[in-house]
């Protein structure tokens, strides 16, 4: 998270509102990304600005997930803020016919960074991690490695000590260690926030160590955030789905602090993919994936 100033703070993070005319990207025009001040996540390409004339940058369209609505307190206005960090960005409008989507994001310039052409190409090779456990790793890996913005995806453990990192140990039940994918993706094309919507469609997070037929510590539901932006999301996110009522029984999804991650033995790589005539994939796995596949057809690569 970037440190910010007491003005910014007073915009971001109190939802005040700088005054009109006055931000650096009112009339803005350059071809680039506007990206969240606070946490750095991207919000809006330059195509998606146009010139309202209304004292802010407006945009008619978001990147896909990177924005949330909230209905203001006095239910008249809808405000918008960082789906990654939930810091102010300002309020959206319908109606007005300013553009053909009819849609208009008022935000205030200082709530936004703006990263032109050459920013971009410097950006475009950075990468991340996540680090996840929901059950058997072989399962997990299948599901993340068909999502656009995934790079690579890698079964390991994560949780206990070096000298029992090894499949064995682990299958005791004993080291310590949960089942765990490392996923290394890029956050232009998929965030942190929209992973973990993933995770949690592909496992059963409110079963105390144990996904199906699977039991032990080693299957628990597990996210090892790998820095404070990671942990504040996913804190948010659990929190929105015990509200949701979408399961009957709390989520018992562990987010702890991210300690290393031991990579898995070379066969348990791509097993679903080396494997998928083997019966624990054809019963298992494939209808996991298959779920996914389902539900997010428009986060998978073509």
């Amino acid at each position: 998270m970037r440190k910010l100033t007491d003005f910014e703070r007073y915009v971001i993070e109190e939802k005040g509102t700088e005054r009109p005319f006055s931000g650096e990207y009112h009339t803005h025009d350059a071809a680039g990304v506007y990206h969240c001040r606070k946490c750095d996540a991207p919000l809006y390409l330059s195509e998606h600005k146009f010139q309202a004339h209304c004292g802010w940058p407006a945009f008619d369209d978001e990147i896909p997930g990177a924005v949330t609505r909230h209905m203001d307190a006095d239910g008249h206005r809808t405000e918008i803020v960082c789906s990654n960090c939930g810091g102010h960005l300002g309020h959206v409008f319908q109606g007005e016919y300013l553009t053909p989507k009819n849609l208009r994001h008022c935000v205030n310039s200082v709530s936004m960074v703006f990263k032109g052409k050459d920013d971009m190409e410097e950006s475009s090779d950075r990468t991340e991690l996540a680090t996840l456990g929901g059950g058997c790793f072989w399962c997990i890996e299948a599901v993340f490695s068909n999502l656009k913005g995934v790079i690579s995806v890698k079964s390991g453990y994560a949780g206990g000590s070096p000298e029992k990192a090894d499949y064995k140990s682990v299958c005791s039940g004993h080291s310590g260690h949960a089942e765990v994918v490392q996923v290394e993706f890029n956050p232009l094309e998929i965030s942190f926030r929209e992973l973990l919507e993933v995770f949690f469609t592909s496992h059963d997070p409110t079963t105390l160590n144990r996904q199906g037929n699977d039991v032990g510590t080693q299957y628990r539901s597990v996210i090892f955030a790998h820095d404070a932006s990671q942990q504040d999301v996913a804190s948010e996110v659990i929190t929105k789905l015990n509200e949701s009522g979408l399961w009957s029984s709390p989520l018992v999804t562990e987010l702890v602090a991210y300690s290393g991650f031991y990579p898995a033995e070379e066969v348990h790589d791509d097993y679903f993919a080396r494997n998928p005539q083997q019966g624990y994939c054809r019963l298992v796995i494939a209808p996991k994936v298959d779920k996914v596949r389902a539900l997010f057809a428009d986060k998978l690569k073509s």
